[in-house]
């Protein structure tokens, strides 16, 4: 096979990739990163297709195949990303299915590769404790920083949620927030009494300073609009670099560190599962891989016999 960099330079659209693209924004709900992701993807595959004289609407399980041995044998993917870009590509034939264009399944028969499993990063408690140290809460951004910590581990909301989060959505007396997560589904995140105390400080202080639009979103920019989730990363990253810690940050660390520790405490799986906004329970027994080996660690500390040595 000829070894290109990307077909996406012989991709010249496609009007069902529009119509699917317009799909998973309005039906969907999915956030802009991910409608760009599938975009990438799909132009890059219509336009392999296109390079090849393929017609992507009565593509053969041979051709299909011939395009997974391209991501695989000539650009080298990892197993992850071909998982992600088939899983792509067959979510758009069932878009092409539903609205009676085609029913080809050449993609569905496809076997992956194996995808390895990664267990989330998290950070421990005393971790957070000093990140939480850092903002300085004397100032309207710091306020709103320390919120923005608070909230994250509080709740374990996507930083895409937290980011959307509006004065409406939150009960001060039920210390309970709507959340409108994947897929447009709606739930509920719950927070703490020190979470509300910082909450009802920021809106009382550095919010009222900051809010030069008459914005309903609780997180703002010093410019009064709403924060962005690459704004999140940047202050995460701008918090971490001021501690002790060497591990690299990520937002979602935090909600990793969320559904870990309650699971340490004793909370229960399906739990965990409907506060984090998993649709199926498989999603959320990854934690569990976590929460074993702590188990293991303080069975090894604490049963007399296994502290005991032989002999």
């Amino acid at each position: 096979m000829e070894k290109i960099e990307s077909y996406r330079s012989y991709f010249n659209g496609c009007t069902n990739l529009d119509g699917f693209l317009d799909y998973i924004k309005i039906q969907k709900n999915y956030s802009l990163d991910t409608r760009i992701s599938y975009e990438e993807d799909l132009s890059e595959f219509l336009g392999f297709c296109e390079y090849y004289h393929f017609s992507y609407l009565d593509i053969t399980y041979k051709e299909a195949k011939k395009y997974l041995l391209y991501l695989y044998e000539d650009k080298k993917e990892k197993a992850t990303t071909i998982s992600r870009k088939i899983s792509s590509i067959r979510s758009f034939y069932r878009y092409l299915s539903n609205i009676r264009v085609t029913d080809n399944s050449a993609f569905s028969l496809l076997v992956l590769p194996k995808k390895e499993k990664k267990l989330p990063k998290y950070f421990e408690y005393n971790e957070l404790e000093e990140m939480f140290q850092v903002p300085d809460c004397s100032t309207d951004l710091g306020q709103r920083n320390a919120l923005i910590l608070e909230m994250l581990y509080a709740t374990g909301v996507r930083v895409s949620e937290l980011v959307n989060i509006k004065l409406e959505d939150i009960s001060f007396s039920d210390k309970t927030i709507r959340i409108l997560g994947k897929g447009n589904k709606m739930r509920i995140a719950y927070f703490n009494k020190i979470t509300l105390n910082r909450l009802k400080y920021y809106l009382e202080h550095g919010r009222t300073s900051m809010n030069l639009k008459n914005s309903s979103y609780l997180f703002l920019n010093r410019r009064g609009g709403q924060l962005t989730v690459r704004r999140v990363e940047q202050i995460l990253e701008e918090i971490i670099q001021k501690t002790s810690i060497t591990k690299h940050i990520s937002p979602h660390m935090i909600r990793h560190s969320f559904a870990t520790h309650l699971l340490n405490e004793g909370c229960d799986l399906l739990s965990v599962q409907q506060l984090l906004g998993h649709d199926s329970l498989s999603a959320t027994s990854v934690y569990t891989h976590i929460t074993n080996d702590r188990i293991k660690e303080i069975y090894l500390k604490t049963h007399p016999r296994a502290r005991k040595k032989e002999g």
